[in-house]
């Protein structure tokens, strides 16, 4: 049989020889340790994170079927460990790790340069959220605790699934937010349908947490639905 080297183009051929017998010039760790992690395709990667593959497929093969699989990073992005492992070649180490990976990009994409993340206006919550919102399978409910200088003390997470006055309750909201002692509090959630209108039981929500926030004497400044890659404040809308 003879064997050919996969070269991270064209088809994958039936017998691969590993990526530890390849030219080191042609190794994904290799190149990125010479060239930075910028030279690398998606395919590559996601194969270093992957670190080997099958007896059939190199670790640059499976990486390609993953991302074949997923059309895309951002599709790829939105796989649970369960789905990731029913492609041949990714166990749970593997999985877990690629969903950890992934993860950790989202951040450091909501992220700003500097420690301190200062709110101004609705597209400040839109580019810390959106990227760890906008691919969530459920909807999500978070609330942003500020400082008095409108800057963020931290983000508590504080239900899953569809938003009603149940789920959320003004007392769960405004304790957190006492509790971190916050002067106002933004909050977040995300319609995973990609349509960023308010439903009605969203306006009822904000309407209950509005009117608590006044009582306590801790204001809410916004509510920001997060859908796909556009969102919408509430406080914009003239509704708060």
């Amino acid at each position: 049989m003879s064997r050919r080297r996969e070269s991270g183009t064209g088809e994958a051929p039936g017998y691969s020889v590993p990526i530890r017998e390849w030219p080191s010039d042609e190794r994904p760790r290799e190149k990125l340790l010479r060239n930075g992690a910028h030279s690398l395709s998606d395919v590559e990667l996601i194969a270093i994170l992957l670190r080997g593959g099958t007896a059939r497929r190199s670790a640059l093969e499976v990486a390609r079927a993953l991302l074949l699989q997923a059309r895309t990073l951002r599709g790829l992005s939105t796989r649970t460990p369960g789905e990731l492992m029913r492609l041949k070649g990714i166990g749970a180490a593997k999985a877990v790790e690629l969903v950890a990976a992934l993860e950790l990009g989202r951040r450091v994409q909501s992220m700003p340069a500097d420690e301190r993340y200062l709110v101004r206006t609705p597209d400040d919550v839109a580019r810390r959220m959106g990227p760890r919102l906008r691919d969530r399978s459920s909807e999500v409910f978070v609330v942003l605790m500020l400082d008095a200088q409108n800057g963020i003390k931290t983000e508590i997470e504080l239900s899953r699934g569809t938003l009603n006055a149940s789920l959320v309750h003004p007392r769960e909201v405004f304790k957190a937010a006492i509790d971190n002692m916050a002067a106002s509090v933004i909050v977040v959630h995300n319609h995973p349908s990609g349509n960023p209108e308010p439903s009605s039981e969203d306006l009822e929500v904000t309407r209950q947490l509005l009117e608590a926030g006044k009582i306590v004497g801790i204001p809410l400044h916004d509510h920001v639905i997060v859908a796909g890659d556009g969102f919408t404040s509430l406080a914009a809308r003239g509704l708060l």
